[in-house]
């Protein structure tokens, strides 16, 4: 049975050094790794929306979540890697023979990644509904891989529709952080099987303690060919995506597991976890759980491009290029 391909989401668990940068690939790429993946973000590109200042609520729910502007742009200036960095990311990858990939957040950014040397490109759950981002992407990149967390199946359908041809990958996930493990659905997988044979999952799951690849391990039984996890060198407590994010040295299990044969698979999960495998597994056709969507409502244009002094979102139906 062939390995899964394992990407290495880096995020920004590297708080803006370099440094921390080159060791996690190095520790990633030596545990097995196969992408080796980073963010494209900048504190200037994110938008200002003043419904996001001090939230919105009534007695009963959260309507919109809290997320202060000058926060936020003060907390991600910190996190900044530069272009020059991210060539040399790119040169230090290729020469531990792993796959150097990005997301992209915004459509004025296309350009910049292409010419930085990128040609594997992420897009993120809440941009999968991004269709002219998806277009402008189709036309420019060997590779993409989305995620399609907080996205409801009409727009996973018509993403897919415009990938068709096209080298991609289908990534199920929660975007609950950390996902709860009985919120996993990893029936979803079977879903996505549905627009290509390349379909993995997103892990927003714990990264620590006894249960923390349990979630990866189930999604592999399943059928899902694509892992990715967020990767920490740091404590957990040092990075805002710390408590979801694994050691470089977990990746081991995942790959070693992906390399047995389904009975041995689900001797390992009998021998090594306890776990309700109906409760994971959940449903196939699912509603998005409030919280999702207030993580979509805010995530979704939390990045905006400009043409002409117009603020231009990822789904504008407007030509950037």
């Amino acid at each position: 049975m062939s390995k899964i391909i394992f990407i290495a989401e880096l995020c920004q668990n590297h708080n803006g050094s370099f440094d921390n940068l080159k060791e996690m690939v190095i520790k990633c790429a030596r545990n097995g790794a196969d992408i080796i993946k980073l963010q494209y973000i900048f504190a200037d590109a994110l938008s200002f929306r003043p419904k996001f200042e001090k939230g919105i609520k009534n007695k009963k729910k959260i309507l919109t979540i809290k997320r202060p502007f000058k926060k936020e742009k003060n907390r991600l200036k910190k996190l900044e890697i530069k272009n020059t960095e991210l060539k040399k990311f790119i040169n230090l990858c290729k020469k531990l023979k792993v796959k150097p990939a990005i997301t992209c957040f915004r459509r004025s950014d296309i350009l910049k990644i292409k010419k930085i040397g990128f040609d594997t490109v992420k897009v993120a759950s809440y941009d999968c509904a991004s269709f002219q981002l998806i277009r402008e992407l189709k036309n420019r990149f060997k590779k993409i891989i989305v995620s399609t967390g907080a996205t409801y199946d009409d727009e996973i359908k018509k993403t897919s529709s415009i990938l068709k041809g096209k080298n991609f990958s289908l990534l199920h996930c929660v975007t609950i952080y950390p996902t709860p493990i009985n919120f996993l659905n990893l029936n979803r997988i079977n879903y996505l099987k549905t627009f290509t044979k390349n379909v993995g999952f997103s892990d927003h799951s714990i990264g620590f303690g006894k249960n923390r690849n349990l979630p990866s391990l189930l999604a592999i039984f399943n059928g899902a060919k694509y892992i990715e996890r967020h990767i920490t060198i740091l404590d957990k407590n040092d990075t805002k995506d710390g408590k979801v994010s694994i050691r470089p040295e977990d990746i081991i299990e995942l790959k070693k597991f992906s390399s047995l044969n389904k009975k041995r698979q689900k001797q390992y999960l009998q021998k090594n976890y306890k776990f309700n495998h109906k409760k994971i597994l959940g449903k196939k056709f699912r509603k998005l759980t409030h919280l999702e969507l207030l993580n979509r409502d805010y995530y979704r244009g939390r990045f905006i491009s400009y043409k002409n002094n117009r603020e231009i979102n990822n789904w504008d139906e407007i030509s950037l290029y």
